[in-house]
């Protein structure tokens, strides 16, 4: 909980470039986030970032990424030229945020950096938070501040990922596919890890991780606010058998999917959260008392049977 704490109230996030245009759903308050919780946004451009990016196309450091991957990833679909693009990507965001101290990153993945430099950044991404620089897709501030609590919640034992909640388990009601087109961290891929093209987007970039990741106990977090009005949600679940999907996926059940489902429906939450292999619920709660300005807002377990855990009164939750 110190921890989580900790990371609260010291946090810097750097923002590169804009939302994208239609994502009016990770709008976020600037002015509140400083003024109210003391995190700082650090913002900057994609020319400044992709600019760093092609200095280190030759550079040593894209080279020993480069030796210590390629034995690891399938990227024959891709090729060495643009696998390399992406590790270069990968450094210069990591240089980017090691100058200016920062804790994790919101980036505009799509479509700008396409044009740009030509690439995906999502395997750029599933590196960085590896380790331990949690990074969010489509500018999600929200969603960065939710993946560095999240891994803060485990004392940084474990990577966090930013996960769309999708659809429904066509055979379980009580489960959900988390999903993204490819940012989450490679340590935690099942098989062999592969490196893409983009299945969605029409400039079918590269760099798009494919890979269905572990299971085992899930939390999912989200800080998100409205009107003034800041919640922390979180919600354990475990991971399930389910569909092939592109991207970098896991089904997770719940006890009560429908319930959970409308809770952040109704908000104020977003298709975005952070997931997490722990169960970090209880940390959750102790933090939040310490985190002013924030409510705790529990899906699974509830408040009480986090509170009669926590009293020796239960051995599971």
């Amino acid at each position: 909980a110190a921890s989580v704490v900790k990371t609260f109230r010291k946090m810097r996030v750097g923002v590169i470039s804009t939302r994208p245009r239609d994502f009016w759903t990770v709008i976020h308050n600037e002015g509140e986030l400083v003024e109210r919780f003391g995190i700082e946004l650090v913002p900057t451009t994609l020319v400044d970032i992709v600019d760093g990016a092609q200095k280190m196309l030759d550079s040593k450091e894209v080279r020993e990424e480069f030796e210590k991957l390629k034995e690891k990833v399938d990227f024959s679909e891709v090729g060495e030229e643009n696998f390399k693009k992406v590790l270069a990507l990968k450094v210069a965001v990591k240089n980017w945020a090691n100058e200016w101290n920062l804790t994790a990153i919101a980036i505009q993945c799509w479509t700008a950096l396409q044009k740009a430099f030509g690439i995906m950044p999502c395997f750029a991404h599933s590196l960085l938070s590896d380790e331990g620089l949690p990074v969010a897709c489509e500018t999600d501030v929200h969603g960065a501040i939710s993946m560095a609590l999240a891994q803060s919640a485990t004392l940084y034992s474990k990577p966090a990922f930013l996960a769309d909640l999708t659809i429904r388990h066509p055979q379980n009601d009580n489960a959900e596919l988390l999903w993204h087109c490819g940012p989450f961290p490679l340590s935690l891929a099942k098989g062999k890890p592969k490196v893409g093209r983009h299945f969605i987007l029409e400039s079918h970039s590269p760099g798009v991780s494919e890979w269905e990741i572990v299971g085992g106990d899930i939390s999912i977090l989200r800080f998100d606010g409205d009107h003034g009005e800041y919640s922390l949600f979180v919600s354990h679940a475990k991971g399930t058998t389910g569909p092939y999907n592109k991207g970098t996926y896991l089904w997770v059940e719940f006890k009560n999917w429908p319930k959970i489902e409308e809770k952040i429906i109704y908000g104020p939450y977003i298709h975005h959260v952070a997931g997490v292999h722990e169960k970090i619920a209880p940390v959750i709660y102790e933090a939040v008392k310490y985190m002013e300005g924030v409510k705790f807002d529990p899906g699974e377990p509830s408040e009480e049977e986090i509170r009669a855990w926590l009293r020796g009164e239960a051995e599971n939750i």
